[in-house]
């Protein structure tokens, strides 16, 4: 079991520790559950936050960790680093099942020359916990609030690691105004459930029907997230510098089906250049699917690339 999770966690939305690790995490979530509120009242409030944007300038330049309010929730953010004139303010998204602590690294190294910050999505960390299941219109919601007090009207560059590579690269081609930059760290695929359900057919028993069945039981919501992957065409986000990291090898304890889901995660990586013209992709040499904690290097130098094309073009 501990084996199958671990690779269902490359191309799940629950990349990360794996599905291992959740009673720990929604436990500490339920502990910051607030008062349920109705979704009108959660849409007044994300509404409300969303047309102060102009008031917040560059954002509230704090360094640390602190709850801010978005949409009638409590949302746990890390900020650090300086701001600089027309550079993007770096925004860190970690993977299904995992908080801001496991892109701390990566902030810390970061916030040497750029200004950084980083969330829990709801359901992870010290975020609340979301009062129903999650779309990626709910997550969009979240990111635009956060966006809205730690940012304000700075341009922004989403790096994004599995499921929160995901949502960046949903969220880009609706807010051309602000995201400016991408970087995909094996983020999950546009179509998962289609391409584990061809890669691992019904057929398959043991280990990797395993595999197939908690894979698409995780999309349809069942994560600390209640976050649900739909499956979804690639849309433009403009002519924006997106840089796709890959890893090299993850499939290797479902040797019967591991080239077909090698391949199955290369061509959704590939589908993900349609995000602009200005899209690149990359395999991180000797990674698995954590790319920042087994090659913190080469997404370093990817988030600093992209973040000086776009200040370039700003």
């Amino acid at each position: 079991m501990l084996k199958t999770t671990a690779v269902a966690a490359t191309f799940c939305a629950v990349a990360g520790a794996g599905i291992v690790g959740y009673g720990e995490t929604t436990a500490q979530a339920a502990q910051a559950q607030t008062p349920t509120q109705s979704q009108a009242q959660a849409q007044a409030q994300t509404q409300s936050a969303s047309s102060t944007a102009a008031r917040h300038g560059d954002g509230h330049s704090f360094s640390g960790t602190k709850k801010i309010r978005v949409g009638g929730y409590s949302v746990n953010v890390s900020c650090s680093g300086r701001s600089a004139a027309r550079k993007p303010v770096v925004v860190l998204m970690a993977g299904g099942g995992d908080g801001l602590d496991t892109m701390a690294g990566l902030q810390k190294t970061l916030s040497e020359k750029a200004r950084v910050c980083s969330y829990d999505q709801l359901g992870e960390g010290e975020s609340d916990q979301p009062h129903g299941t999650q779309t990626i219109d709910d997550s969009s919601r979240i990111l635009t609030g956060v966006l809205d007090r730690v940012t304000g009207d700075r341009p922004v560059v989403l790096a994004g690691h599995s499921l929160g590579g995901l949502i960046a690269a949903r969220y880009a081609p609706d807010h051309r105004d602000r995201v400016k930059g991408l970087v995909l760290m094996d983020a999950t695929i546009p179509a998962l459930t289609a391409g584990v359900s061809k890669a691992i057919p019904d057929s398959a028993t043991g280990m990797a029907a395993e595999l197939r069945d908690q894979t698409i039981a995780v999309n349809e919501g069942q994560n600390p997230e209640k976050f649900v992957i739909a499956d979804a065409k690639v849309r433009s986000a403009g002519n924006i510098p997106v840089q796709i990291i890959r890893h090299e090898s993850q499939y290797a304890e479902v040797p019967d089906y591991g080239p077909a889901l090698e391949e199955m995660w290369a061509e959704g990586q590939e589908q993900w250049r349609a995000l602009s013209g200005r899209s690149r992709i990359s395999v991180a040499a000797g990674s698995g699917h954590y790319i920042h904690v087994d090659r913190p290097d080469i997404a370093v130098k990817a988030i600093q690339r992209v973040t000086a094309q776009a200040t370039a073009h700003s």
